[in-house]
């Protein structure tokens, strides 16, 4: 497969923004290339373009070479990139599964691309022919997210192989919450198919919401696809301090991550024994998907006592649905004891 020809023609002869930090590689003793103050250091410096030194860290843990990474302001800049890198508007369109993160659909309508959904089966998970049918020679991006925001379940490795094994187009794997999963990411398949792209943040498992960092995994090709397009200094100074200091400690990561897969089965249980609830929906995420009588309801008694979940009703394939994330063990019980006092 030809990554390039994939491309947009103007971003592929476009010619880039260049700033002089990116051009000059290395530690100087006079800075006096960016109009910047002299003063209030370190912060009166513009930050490294290319995040040089948290790619490196981020290499290591993740076992990705730096040439096969990119950071955005959350993935939803990677995301939306995306769509401006390979999606001509009003011209191409991608294909993603329903329901899934709402944002795919929201860049495609900033972007003017036709956004074309597929019905997920009774068991949320995928089926790769269902996906191939939805697309055609126009065709440029296909959207996979798994574990699946709302779902929560992990889509079936065999199908997303297919899927990789048929189209000749991009396809991404949303793994935003692969830390919680007992899934194997799709990392170590870069190299069997240079179409791929991985998604995941620091927002979920890191605990570092607030800091907006994503991250994108993809063949130096892709990478270098969206470096060309990127804002020059997307990912600011504080954000990469903040996340060095974080990949400092990758075991705290672990020890968050045990903490809320057990109360997610510690919450599930005790949901479990409320009338209210008709089903609970396996998840491999840091959040369940409940099916209870009443959505609307529920999710308007537990604002009023100051609780917010996630009213998923307006989804496909979720109706009377609701979205809990799990929280700590006074919340979980704070949300329990509120839905006890619920009546119809």
């Amino acid at each position: 497969m030809k990554i390039n020809e994939l491309v947009r023609e103007n971003i592929r002869n476009m010619q880039p923004y260049s700033c002089a930090r990116s051009e000059f590689k290395g530690e100087a003793s006079v800075y006096l290339d960016a109009n910047e103050n002299p003063y209030n250091s370190p912060f009166n410096r513009y930050p490294d373009p290319l995040q040089t030194e948290l790619k490196k860290e981020i290499s290591k843990i993740k076992k990705v070479p730096v040439e096969n990474i990119f950071l955005g302001n959350g993935s939803d800049e990677a995301i939306d990139l995306l769509y401006r890198a390979f999606c001509e508007p009003k011209i191409h369109n991608v294909v993603a599964i329903e329901p899934s993160y709402g944002m795919y659909r929201v860049c495609a309508e900033i972007n003017n691309v036709e956004y074309r959904p597929v019905l997920l089966d009774e068991n949320f998970d995928v089926e790769a022919y269902k996906l191939m049918d939805a697309s055609n020679d126009k065709t440029k991006i296909i959207w996979l997210c798994s574990p699946n925001n709302p779902t929560g379940n992990s889509l079936n490795f065999s199908e997303i192989n297919k899927l990789l094994s048929w189209f000749r187009g991009i396809v991404v794997i949303d793994e935003a919450y692969i830390d919680f999963s007992t899934k194997k990411s799709l990392l170590n398949y870069l190299t069997l198919f240079p179409q791929l792209i991985v998604l995941q943040t620091m927002s979920k498992a890191w605990g570092n919401a607030g800091i907006r960092l994503g991250m994108a995994f993809a063949d130096p090709e892709i990478i270098g696809i969206l470096n060309k397009i990127k804002y020059p200094y997307n990912i600011n100074y504080l954000t990469q301090q903040h996340a060095l200091q974080a990949l400092q400690n990758p075991m705290q990561v672990e020890k968050w991550v045990a903490l809320i897969l057990e109360e997610k089965e510690k919450l599930i249980k005790e949901l479990q024994k409320l009338k209210l609830v008709e089903k609970i929906y396996p998840s491999d995420a840091n959040f369940i998907l409940v099916k209870v009588e009443n959505a609307n309801a529920i999710y308007r008694f537990l604002i009023q006592n100051g609780i917010v979940v996630r009213n998923r009703s307006n989804m496909p394939l979720c109706n009377n649905c609701i979205r809990i994330t799990v929280g700590t063990p006074e919340e979980n019980k704070a949300l329990i004891d509120t839905l006890k006092k619920f009546h119809v």
